[in-house]
């Protein structure tokens, strides 16, 4: 009879299977030879053992250590013994015994690796994904993995306990308008015709309400061809969710209780703050700049508009003349920034669109009342009225010591200029407790929103989102003030998801296809499903896509999503390891009827086209 390769995993073996005969089975995660004594850190997927190797009592097994290296792939038969005293390892789980090898047997060997296995050093991207296979053998990069299937199976478990069915939907679908780039799929069957993989299973949510199944989840692939960055790729995975007969509270109360249980069963060590931060959209730009703001600190954001309108210093003054405003933040301990630190600090206001910053720094000593001109350091301080300094300062919750950072302008470009400075000083001055979670759901998103390249109205979130009934009436007249049952989740300055409630009265979508610029006949030829269901009975409904590899790269305390990812893209959407993507052969595209255009030619012919 064939015997196991193993009757014990490395991970397992303590001090009360000492003198038990084992077979394990693993690779070499370290050698080292003691004149003739050979041990092996031998390693599996539940950790590692020491394996001592006595070239007297079994000097075929030392013969073979002797040849090993590093990922060498063995099979070791022993017994167990306790360490003698002194040499046992606290920081290992097996660190009281060790395996007196008898038989050792190479199942393969290996070559060198390209980077250390055993070590948690740096390496360069491109070399960790051409190698990613030996990638997920380091340890942070298998318990990320680890910790991925950990989220995924309590979620499964979660809404299980809830009711939800798991359902999963096409993955070959119709292309669609609005959102990111779709990535079309040929059919050979239908000549010139193509599918699109799912930017998301939204239709099909949606179509399964209306099916009857009101409570429906599904662990998501989906894809979008667009630029990428650290929380992007081409595809990825998400927690699809949809409720019938629901409401937008109802649907984040869930979502709370969820993400407050997933954090304290895989990752307690975070503290997380209850209950869920709420504001609107409105607010989350007026106090911080951003529809994700980072709540782990302060810095936020003060209209200084009022105080300064009347001033003398023509940036502020003409701001506010011409429908701007001026608002800024105060940086505590910031007045002893140098020079180089400001023109750092202006230079990023830049970047981010803004004309300009003005910089004060608040020196002396004594209430901000009997601040003077000759305290304040600022490039403006020679038309900027020392009262008025004391004012602002005031208003932005400022003391002396602080830095002030303002900016003058249109609120878009306020927003984002102070949203950047506002992270860039937190990380600069540690502001931000990594082991803290801020959990936060941002509601009433705008509905619509101009699209200054395609010169019409586009929908913020995407075109089955519902608006507020009380702006139903404004859609035609005054698309942008019309508010949207759209909501975020974020954390920690990332979104985290996104949901909304959705439309299911057929006219309401009509009405809203026409004002993106969709007449009845084209909205019909591309919606003409969803608009014959919502004539049978849809019921009214909503839900919410958390993104996977975002949650468990946030719980992971990992900045980058591929971090999480077992097989990730690099930033130009390319596998290092396998090639792709890559060129296919004629008769591949002759029968998916595709014809390639040169890239020159492509580029000629789009020239033409602008002419």
């Amino acid at each position: 009879m064939e015997q196991a390769w193993r009757s014990h995993r490395c991970g397992e073996l303590r001090a009360e299977h000492a003198g038990h005969a084992v077979r394990l089975a693993g690779w070499v995660h370290r050698r080292r030879d003691h004149g003739g004594l050979i041990f092996l850190d031998l390693r599996d997927v539940s950790g590692l053992v020491q394996v001592v190797c006595h070239p007297d009592a079994a000097p075929a097994a030392a013969a073979v250590a002797a040849g090993v290296r590093h990922e060498f792939v063995l099979h070791v038969r022993g017994e167990v013994a306790l360490r003698r005293e002194g040499t046992a390892n606290a920081e290992l789980p097996t660190g009281a015994v060790e395996v007196v090898a008898t038989v050792i047997e190479v199942l393969n060997p290996a070559e060198t690796p390209p980077f250390p296995v055993n070590q948690e050093t740096p390496v360069d991207e491109l070399t960790r994904l051409r190698y990613r296979y030996l990638d997920l053998r380091r340890q942070r990069m298998a318990a990320n993995l680890r910790l991925r299937h950990r989220v995924v199976a309590f979620i499964r478990a979660f809404l299980d306990a809830r009711d939800f069915v798991e359902i999963e939907t096409p993955v070959l679908n119709l292309a669609t308008p609005e959102g990111a780039r779709d990535y079309l799929v040929p059919s050979r069957v239908h000549p010139g015709q193509f599918y699109a993989l799912p930017q998301s299973p939204q239709q099909w949510k949606q179509l399964l309400m209306v099916a009857g199944f009101e409570r429906y989840f599904q662990i998501a692939r989906c894809y979008r061809d667009e630029d990428l960055r650290a929380d992007r790729q081409p595809e990825f995975t998400q927690l699809d969710l949809e409720m019938s007969f629901t409401t937008e509270e109802e649907i984040l109360a869930l979502i709370e209780e969820l993400y407050s249980a997933l954090a304290a069963a895989v990752a307690p060590q975070f503290a997380l703050p209850a209950p869920f931060h709420r504001m609107t959209y409105r607010e989350a730009l007026e106090r911080f700049g951003t529809d994700k703001p980072d709540l782990r600190y302060g810095l936020e954001i003060a209209d200084v508009s009022a105080l300064v309108a009347g001033s003398a210093f023509a940036v502020f003054r003409e701001a506010v003349a011409g429908g701007g405003r001026v608002r800024g933040i105060a940086v505590p301990g910031g007045a002893e920034t140098p020079r180089r630190g400001l023109d750092a600090l202006t230079a990023l206001a830049r970047e981010a669109g803004a004309q300009g910053l003005v910089t004060a720094a608040l020196g002396g000593s004594g209430p901000l009342a009997t601040l003077t001109i000759e305290d304040v350091r600022s490039p403006a301080a020679r038309f900027v009225t020392a009262a008025e300094f004391a004012a602002v300062a005031e208003a932005c919750g400022a003391a002396r010591g602080d830095l002030l950072l303002l900016v003058a302008g249109p609120d878009a470009v306020t927003s984002r200029a102070l949203d950047a400075l506002r992270r860039h000083v937190a990380e600069e001055r540690g502001l931000a407790d990594p082991q803290r979670l801020e959990f936060a759901f941002v509601t009433e998103f705008p509905m619509l929103e101009w699209d200054e390249q395609e010169a019409r109205w586009s929908a913020v979130h995407h075109l089955f989102t519902a608006p507020y009934e009380a702006d139903i009436a404004r859609i035609d007249d005054d698309p942008a003030a019309v508010r949207s049952h759209a909501y975020d989740i974020v954390c920690n300055g990332q979104e985290i998801g996104s949901g909304s409630i959705r439309i299911h009265r057929p006219e309401l979508l009509l009405r809203v296809l026409a004002r993106l610029g969709m007449g009845e006949a084209e909205a019909r030829a591309k919606f003409g499903h969803m608009l014959e269901a919502f004539t049978f009975g849809a019921p009214p409904h909503g839900g919410i896509a958390p993104g996977i590899d975002r949650t468990v790269a946030l719980f992971a305390g990992e900045r980058d999503i591929r971090e999480v990812i077992a097989f990730p893209k690099t930033k130009s959407a390319s596998d290092p390891m396998t090639g792709a993507p890559s060129a296919v052969s004629a008769r591949q595209l002759a029968e998916a009827h595709i014809a390639v255009v040169a890239p020159e030619a492509a580029a000629e012919g789009a020239a033409r086209r602008t002419l």
